[in-house]
């Protein structure tokens, strides 16, 4: 006889936070530990949900099909001429000794070691007693090993690097089996000069002791890194200004004095700026700007004299754009007219609302685009406020009311070859409809 008794379910427990975790016993909190991520990997409803953060990077792990058992840290490091090229290359180099000196007062030497990587995950630089390094080398947490998520899997390196913001995982919230006796806290630290992300600092050792305010001090440690480039940038643009000071005063007409990331020195003949969108690549030369029209460019020592013309008429507008989108996280628009190409980076926001508009060329009002991208229509002053910051590095190319390319202008997008890999870390609802394939 069939049961038509009303069904009772038990609904599912919150997802664990970090405070109750580090309060559980040790050993008590690695076994539910090993069991939510036992049942995730294997499909089956864990007995609790894993942290947000933790979770939505293991689904990325399991949609790569990354292995839980491969090793940590890549098949190899870096040459010794690589690392130290990419030592001399990353700006962090700069801030070493700040990071050092903040951290290594902190930190147990003997049972937790510093680590330092750059923008792709790759460790540069790290401290540590030697007990605990020989532990590290274990692990493959060592200088010229790769600690992005794709590589290593679910890590406080990788996984900060793919969310932009502080993250900690502890013990068996690694994805990789090797690593579940460990616990790391790592925070990002981005260029305060164009916002780019940099790489990473952390704090890695074994689970058992490891403090819980460990993440909240990393974290602090890397504003004091953001703090120090800030200056260091500011003593650059005082240095330039001296230079072009005595230059500009016998110029006549519109010019500026910029760094090269586009922070004005200094102004002459125009209304104050205070970050000129520089083409990329820019060299010497006359040169098409999308806000000034055509200029002169001039090298200046740490940046650029860019003299506005103003006895030609304004060049014809842009042609065609090429909108790349085909890596995982770095994203970029070149723009080619008659005066010649450049090209721009794009952040995940800009990629994710060039990549509507090119998939709608009728356009869309504000509402609609904050339907596509926060699947909320009423975030129209957010929508506005974006899309005034991109049309700033592409007048010319981008129409308003309703928001759009120009009709005159050819759009081509280069996405990756799956359409499921397309802004990978988009939660866009317009982003995610285009990642299914079309039915026919």
């Amino acid at each position: 006889m069939k049961d038509t008794s009303p069904s009772t379910t038990t609904p599912p427990a919150p997802p664990l936070d970090l405070a109750t975790l580090m309060a559980m016993d040790h050993a008590q909190a690695g076994r539910l530990l090993h069991q939510v991520r036992d049942a995730a990997l294997a499909g089956e409803p864990p007995p609790v949900a894993p942290r947000p953060v933790i979770d939505a990077s293991w689904r990325r792990m399991l949609s790569l099909g990354l292995d839980p058992d491969r090793p940590a840290g890549g098949d190899s490091v870096l040459e010794p001429d690589e690392l130290e090229h990419r030592r001399r290359s990353c700006a962090l180099g700069e801030t070493m000794r700040t990071i050092s000196e903040s951290l290594g007062g902190i930190i147990d030497p003997t049972r937790q070691i510093l680590a330092v990587s750059d923008d792709e995950g790759r460790v540069l630089w790290r401290e540590g007693g030697i007990a605990v390094l020989r532990r590290a080398d274990g692990i493959r947490l060592e200088e010229g090993a790769a600690w992005a998520e794709p590589v290593t899997g679910t890590n406080a390196i990788g996984t900060a690097l793919a969310v932009g913001r502080p993250v900690r995982v502890h013990a068996a919230e690694h994805f990789a089996h090797a690593l579940g006796q460990w616990t790391c806290a790592a925070a990002p630290v981005r260029d305060p000069r164009d916002g780019r992300l940099l790489g990473v600092v952390d704090v890695s050792g074994p689970a058992r002791g490891f403090h819980p305010t460990t993440l909240a001090l990393v974290t602090s440690v890397a504003r004091l890194a953001e703090g120090e480039l800030r200056e260091r940038h500011g003593r650059a643009v005082d240095r330039l200004r001296s230079v072009a000071a005595p230059i500009m005063c016998r110029l006549g007409g519109r010019a500026l004095a910029v760094d090269t990331h586009g922070w004005a020195a200094a102004v002459t003949g125009m209304a104050p700026v205070d970050r000129l969108p520089l083409p990329k690549p820019l060299r010497a030369g006359r040169a098409w700007h999308p806000s000034l029209g055509m200029c002169t460019v001039e090298p200046l020592p740490g940046g650029w004299l860019i003299r506005v013309d103003t006895e030609r008429p304004p060049s014809e507008p842009p042609s065609r754009v090429v909108l790349d989108l085909s890596r995982p996280r770095s994203w970029s628009v070149a723009v080619t007219g008659p005066s010649g190409s450049w090209t721009q980076p794009l952040t995940p926001r800009h990629a994710e609302l060039l990549c509507v508009l090119a998939l709608h060329r009728e356009g869309r009002s504000a509402a609609e685009l904050a339907a596509d991208v926060f699947g909320d229509p009423t975030r129209t002053v957010t929508v506005r406020a974006e899309m005034s910051r991109v049309r700033r590095h592409l007048a010319g190319v981008l129409a308003h009311r309703p928001y759009r390319f120009s009709e005159e202008v050819e759009v081509e997008v280069a996405g990756p070859p799956d359409p499921a890999d397309l802004l990978p870390h988009s939660t866009a609802p317009a982003v995610l409809a285009a990642r299914r394939p079309t039915r026919r």
